[in-house]
């Protein structure tokens, strides 16, 4: 078999010998080798074209890769570096705290005049006479005490500690309508009506009769943050009553209302919408 020229376009003479060569189809074939050149031209353009895309993608990753290995390595070697400094640091010596002597005089302790029987009478307690407290040149003060300086200390006295009233106590069993810090849902308001409205059964009695409305239910949240004593202030109808009741007492633990910084029970009112789509 003779090899296949895609571009030698010899044979189309051959063909076209003694032939109308002035037809469209003479032309057409005579520029068969040129078009076949230039889509193998393009073929291989598009060809170094798509690998050296490939080639560039392939190495830009490997640099991105070998950069953040670096990073990962030299913020792992830092961390490390840190931690040693930090234990070859030395701990703080504790200050030694100063104490200042208090300087004292001399003092004889004042008794209180009191009729009592001379056996019931003890020796410190007797009342020095005031040749006796001349003659020693010590001070009167609320003790006897033996001073450290006689010059420019200073007589002892009696320091009076005065108690701080305690705070007032709360009642527990005491339900407040308004307190210093109210009582509120995990969330916030719109996480408490996000949770009502995926958690409403809209009963099929009240649905095939076309009734909606709001229920306003009241309820206790504890000091724990528990809810208790469920009720219906404000009806629409028994059955939408019920569901809000029942959606009201499956709410999770609510953060709890303080007063003076203790937890303490507070009423808390919350409206339940029953809207028909």
């Amino acid at each position: 078999m003779a090899k296949i020229d895609l571009i030698d376009n010899g044979w189309v003479d051959l063909v076209f010998d003694g032939k109308n060569q002035a037809y469209g189809a003479y032309q057409l074939r005579k520029n068969t080798g040129a078009r076949n050149l230039k889509a193998l031209i393009v073929m291989f353009a598009a060809f170094l074209i798509i690998a050296g895309i490939v080639y560039a993608k392939v190495s830009i990753e490997n640099y991105i890769a070998a950069q953040n290995a670096a990073i990962e390595a030299d913020v792992e070697l830092q961390s490390l570096a840190e931690k040693k400094e930090a234990k070859v640091e030395k701990k703080d010596e504790p200050e030694v705290e100063k104490i200042e002597i208090e300087r004292v005089k001399s003092s004889v302790a004042f008794t209180v005049p009191e009729i009592k029987k001379d056996d019931e009478v003890k020796e410190e307690q007797e009342i020095k006479s005031q040749d006796e407290l001349q003659e020693t040149n010590t001070a009167i003060g609320a003790f006897n005490v033996e001073g450290n300086d006689e010059t420019a200390g200073e007589v002892l006295k009696a320091k009076e500690v005065i108690a701080e009233p305690e705070p007032p106590k709360v009642e527990e069993s005491k339900v407040f309508d308004v307190v210093e810090e109210m009582p509120q849902f995990p969330g916030g308001p719109s996480a408490l009506f996000e949770y009502l409205s995926k958690n409403i059964k809209y009963p099929v009695v009240a649905e095939e009769n076309g009734v909606q409305g709001r229920v306003i239910v009241t309820f206790v949240v504890e000091r724990d943050g528990s809810i208790t004593d469920v009720k219906v202030v404000k009806s629409v109808d028994p059955s939408l009553d019920k569901e809000a009741t029942r959606v009201v007492k499956s709410m999770p633990h609510w953060i709890p209302g303080k007063q003076n910084g203790s937890a303490v029970r507070v009423k808390y009112t919350v409206p339940v919408t029953f809207r028909l789509q």
